[in-house]
């Protein structure tokens, strides 16, 4: 077990190097870049780096409504559909309510609005089982979502909104972002390094529902506003407060989008953003711009007109251009939202926190200092109790710590106060490792074992206990790391990559240490 190969020292000193580059931006600042040398440093969490905190909820109420038009609509078609005469169609709190005129014609109605609940409504995606309670007093019908299907779909929307709010803090450019979900219809959102709230508020705050209309020429706006609007228009204004009168109908939906980027305008060098349709879209958007030649159409994003062009020819090639008088980071804004896809309802900010930069300095220092202390009192003390052989436990102490910052900067981990907390724990059950081994060492000379078998004896006894507390430590993290969120990951995840480093520096850097020194000296008596 002391016997080591050439190529077994080659790989481990390898290895080490690796580890020890991997960690050296961390304790180097250096001027300039250097060829061959990583550049990735910790990524340090919102308690040490300070940002942005959010917590926000998704307005159900809003869905709700949303789904209640949905289901408003499919009714009205289907009835007509099949020629059934019905009076006050209208929404109520938790559906829709409507009047069958013809009595003769209620039983037919209510397997109409059945056929609804059982396939005919785009409401929800799982229709395998009944979504809609309805109920009718003679002929008065009340079609009202299940408490199942409300739930099924704020459930959705909260996932949905999660991946749309992660896409678009992810084209901010920052790093490590925590997004989680808490309670049935909040996000919990943490930015580190975003010093700008007002800036992720407004990304956050916009549903992001983007559509192409065109604009109703056949009435004046300012005969729109004194009440004559055309049934199929409505009044809409732009961010200077002008009002539109543009079509209901949608030409085409941004869901169609399959690219949007910020750029700059060739002609005027202003910040635009160009778009692309994907195959369907482009197909949609060149059959409305061939047909609508020299007309205006709006783009309108959040039930506000962004821009208002004239099409001067038809677009065929599946993509445009947004011109709104936008600066460099709005223009960059609507880019990201736009590429990141709509929310499927408002998210309200509940909660909103900026920590500053020196609370996360002052955590850091903290750290800092109880670790240095803490590493030193644990070197000073193995080193006092088993002379040689704790100085090289030490040596593999400190190449720990230095593998541990390697590894997190490898997998670009973020480091957070538990984090630490969690290195420095790991610093104490390295220690535990060795004493195992040097108390094992030490019985087994003690029994009359020449150096060589103790020491040999004492690795492969000590081995199997090592095994044991550091496996089921390291399944208590790894579910902590699935399980947990926010400061009970951080710590597991530091805690889970120390017990792997300990392991190694304990059973092989420690070991091969004692083995060359063994080998080379031939010791008669331990000093241990």
């Amino acid at each position: 077990m002391l016997y080591f190969s050439l190529t077994k020292k080659i790989l481990i000193t390898v290895f080490c190097a690796l580890l020890g580059l991997l960690a050296l931006p961390n304790f180097v600042e250096l001027d300039k870049e250097v060829p061959l040398l990583p550049k990735n440093t910790l990524n340090l969490g919102l308690d040490l780096r300070g940002g942005s905190y959010l917590l926000l909820e998704v307005d159900t109420e809003t869905i709700k409504k949303e789904k209640g038009e949905f289901l408003l609509d499919d009714i009205r078609s289907a009835l007509r559909k099949n020629r059934i005469k019905y009076s006050n169609l209208k929404l109520i709190n938790d559906g829709v309510s409507l009047i069958i005129i013809n009595e003769e014609q209620i039983s037919e109605a209510k397997n109409i609005i059945n056929s609804v609940d059982q396939g005919g409504s785009n409401l929800f995606l799982n229709q395998s089982v009944s979504e809609l309670n309805i109920t009718n007093s003679e002929n008065i019908f009340n079609v009202t979502f299940t408490e199942d299907a409300l739930r099924s779909k704020y459930r959705s929307a909260v996932n949905q909104s999660i991946e749309i709010v992660r896409r678009r803090i992810d084209g901010l450019g920052v790093t490590e972002p925590s997004i989680q979900r808490q309670g049935n219809n909040r996000i919990l959102l943490e930015v580190p390094g975003l010093d700008d709230p007002k800036r992720l508020k407004d990304l956050l705050g916009q549903t992001a529902k983007l559509n192409f209309r065109m604009v109703d020429t056949s009435t004046s706006v300012s005969d729109a506003l004194r009440g004559k609007i055309p049934p199929r228009s409505e009044v809409i204004y732009d961010k200077d407060s002008i009002p539109w009168l543009v079509n209901k109908k949608i030409l085409v939906s941004g869901e169609r989008l399959a690219d949007a980027q910020a750029s700059f305008d060739q002609m005027t060098n202003t910040p635009v953003v160009n778009f692309r349709f994907d195959v369907a879209g482009g197909k949609s958007f060149a059959r409305a711009t061939s047909e609508n030649v020299g007309r205006p159409f709006a783009i309108v994003l959040d039930d506000q007109v962004i821009s208002a062009p004239t099409i001067r020819q038809p677009i065929l090639g599946g993509s445009g251009q947004i011109e709104g008088g936008f600066t460099v980071e709005s223009a960059n804004d609507l880019a990201v939202l736009l590429r990141a896809g709509a929310l499927p309802a408002p998210l309200n900010i509940l909660e909103e926190r900026t920590i500053g930069p020196g609370l996360g300095a002052d955590s850091i220092n903290s750290g800092t200092i109880a670790t240095i202390i803490g590493m030193l009192l644990v070197l000073a003390f193995i080193f006092l109790s088993y002379g040689r052989f704790g100085l090289y436990a030490n040596i593999a102490l400190t190449l720990n710590l230095v593998f541990i910052v390697g590894v997190l900067s490898l997998i670009q981990a973020t480091l957070t106060l538990p984090g630490i907390a969690g290195i420095v724990l790991t610093i104490g059950m390295a220690v535990d490792a060795n004493v195992i081994i040097f108390e094992r060492i030490r019985e087994e000379y003690d029994s009359g074992k020449t150096p060589f078998s103790a020491v040999e004896a004492g690795y492969s006894r000590a081995l199997r206990t090592i095994l044991d507390a550091n496996i089921t430590t390291l399944i208590a993290s790894l579910i902590l790391i699935f399980l947990g969120t926010g400061p009970v990951k951080g710590f597991a995840v530091t805690l889970s990559i120390g017990v792997i480093t300990s392991f190694f520096t304990a059973f092989v850097i420690t070991r091969l240490i004692v083995a060359n020194w063994l080998l080379k000296r031939k010791p008669e008596e331990l000093p241990i």
